[in-house]
């Protein structure tokens, strides 16, 4: 996708051929700036801070922190060592797992020297599928945005989704925001609803900027402003992200979206999750078995945006002596989800309809 009529993805790899460049998300979308990643420890702080964010990106750049990590220790107790550093960064995200285990595979049958070398191979390989599963994400949902179109006579789409789940959470046209990119490049009229997303306003700081990049009509709203659009007739879709699908069909996705899938399905608006098969927990039955994410209490009681005299500041919005608490994420039974849109296809929201389009996980 593109900032300022440049096109980029998220994560590269630098022409040294081994330090690793990230856009640092925590900045935007006042300032643009990238961060460079040396070491296996510069990986790990990047996704416990968010500088880099969203599962497929999380899985990526761990993918390449695993390589790093192996340039400076690449024997056995040092690729164990790694792989356990970063698994403990984000719990919630699948991808992160996916990824370390992927990588771990890939390297573990090379003798010690060329295993980094291997490693960089892997991370690689799991950038460019990332990219062609998103945008097999917004293939297989365009026909929904196109029908919903035709059925309204030409008039615009209006989409409504929750935190961020664009290419900035991907490598490139995200997940839930790549069948809008793609009815917007084919002359489709769509306007995107876009929830701020507390604590960490990831809807108002990269949605809508990302949005605004590419010249998608949207506007920023509350999150608690979703059902009563929904009542109005405002809202003719839903479509998120998640960061971890249960083999059930329940997804667990940024905190809210439980909320944005109840009203959904009290006004008979239909509750799209789009993801990655990457995405997918074949290994937990249901939903409630999908660990949350704890975070730290400030950012619900601090806020951080642009002052008047154009500086990044962080200020406090609450009571002095009120504390926070700070769930990342709720699950959203598969019950509320109208279907599932994958990169293999749409299929119902249960271990049956995730079956039917990828069988050889029915062992």
């Amino acid at each position: 996708m593109r900032i300022d009529g440049k096109r980029m993805r998220t994560i590269w790899l630098n022409p040294d051929g081994w330090s690793v460049s990230i856009i640092d998300q925590r900045k935007l979308p006042h300032l643009f700036e990238i961060a460079t990643l040396q070491g296996l420890d510069d990986v790990a702080r990047a996704i416990e801070d968010m500088a880099v964010r969203g599962a497929p990106l999380i899985g990526a750049t761990a993918a390449y922190g695993l390589a790093l990590g192996l340039r400076d220790d690449p024997s056995d107790a040092g690729l164990a060592e790694a792989v356990a550093r970063l698994a403990a960064t984000r719990p919630t995200a699948i991808n992160l797992k996916w990824a370390l285990e992927a990588v771990s595979d890939a390297v573990r049958h090379h003798v010690p020297h060329v295993r980094a070398e291997a490693a960089y191979i892997k991370a690689a390989e799991i950038v460019e599928a990332d990219v062609a599963v998103s945008r097999g994400i917004g293939e297989h949902g365009l026909s929904l945005l196109r029908g919903v179109v035709e059925a309204n006579g030409g008039n615009p789409v209006n989409v409504l989704t929750h935190c961020n789940a664009g290419w900035l959470a991907t490598i490139d046209w995200g997940t839930a925001t790549a069948p809008i990119y793609m009815a917007h490049q084919q002359g489709i009229p769509v306007h995107v609803w876009v929830d701020e997303t507390r604590p960490r306003n990831q809807g108002a700081a990269l949605t809508a900027y990302e949005l605004g990049q590419e010249g998608v009509s949207h506007t920023l709203i509350v999150d608690n402003a979703g059902g009563h659009m929904m009542q109005r007739g405002q809202v003719d879709m839903c479509i998120v992200g998640t960061d971890r699908t249960a083999a059930n069909g329940d997804v667990a996705n940024k905190i809210g979206t439980y909320l944005k899938a109840l009203a959904a399905c009290d006004n008979d608006v239909p509750f799209y999750v789009a993801l990655p098969h990457t995405t997918i927990d074949w290994t937990l039955a249901r939903g409630a078995d999908i660990p949350i994410e704890e975070r730290s209490g400030r950012e619900v009681t601090h806020v951080s945006g642009l002052s008047s005299e154009g500086k990044v500041t962080e200020v406090q919005v609450s009571a002095l002596g009120s504390h926070g608490a700070n769930p990342a994420f709720d699950v959203t039974p598969a019950r509320l989800v109208t279907s599932l849109i994958t990169d293999r296809g749409i299929c119902a929201a249960s271990r049956d309809g995730l079956l039917s389009l990828f069988p050889e996980r029915a062992a």
